[in-house]
């Protein structure tokens, strides 16, 4: 039975520590700023800073980064590049009750939660969530720490940048690019390529920040 550790206390996190149930995984406990109590059984370790320790006496464990994300940060990817340097490993943590077809990629640290739809040659980065029910069609490239939020659907040959947040219900068109830092709304419609970092909203998809 494979060892994790989760990095963070917050929502994301809880939706994490089912997952990871689901799959199997021995959870260690949770790290965070601050000692949430228990969460859905599992226990609060610490501080980050302590993982230096941890991972001298427990070598094959693993970790995942449990912070959500709302922006267009990258946060949670320096957090994993800083953590995936003392030689802790990041696997890719995939719901048993997602589908995922044929020539998918999934990078180190991906989560992918109940309900997600991804389908045939689609390649996706590091530290990206595809949360509940999200559909990404074939032919996808998304990069690192992109969070594909509850509801959003990713038409076929879709392209998105690194440090992306796609909100809550958003749609992409097929074919659409997408640059990195960009925030798209929720509920909004992305009709034409995006080259501008910024934050985009309504229908279809204008820039307002």
């Amino acid at each position: 039975m494979h060892r994790i550790v989760v990095i963070g206390g917050g929502g994301h996190a809880k939706v994490l520590i089912s997952v990871l149930k689901k799959v199997g995984y021995a959870i260690e406990g949770y790290m965070d700023k601050e000692d949430r109590g228990v969460i859905l059984a599992v226990p609060y370790l610490g501080n980050v800073g302590i993982l230096k320790d941890i991972v001298r006496k427990t070598p094959a464990l693993t970790v995942i980064i449990g912070i959500g994300k709302v922006d267009a940060s990258p946060l949670r990817l320096s957090l994993q590049n800083e953590i995936g340097a003392l030689g802790f490993d990041f696997p890719a943590i995939c719901s048993p009750q997602a589908i995922i077809n044929e020539a998918v990629s999934l990078g180190a640290g991906t989560a992918v939660l109940d309900g997600v739809v991804v389908n045939s040659g689609t390649d996706i980065g590091r530290a990206c969530i595809l949360n509940t029910r999200s559909t990404v069609e074939h032919d996808c490239r998304i990069g690192e720490n992109v969070h594909i939020a509850p509801g959003v659907t990713l038409s076929g040959g879709v392209t998105i940048g690194d440090n992306c947040m796609v909100g809550t219900g958003a749609n992409v068109i097929q074919s659409i690019s997408i640059c990195a830092g960009c925030l798209i709304g929720a509920g909004s419609t992305v009709v034409k390529d995006i080259t501008v970092p910024g934050t985009y909203a309504g229908n279809p998809a204008k820039r307002i920040r």
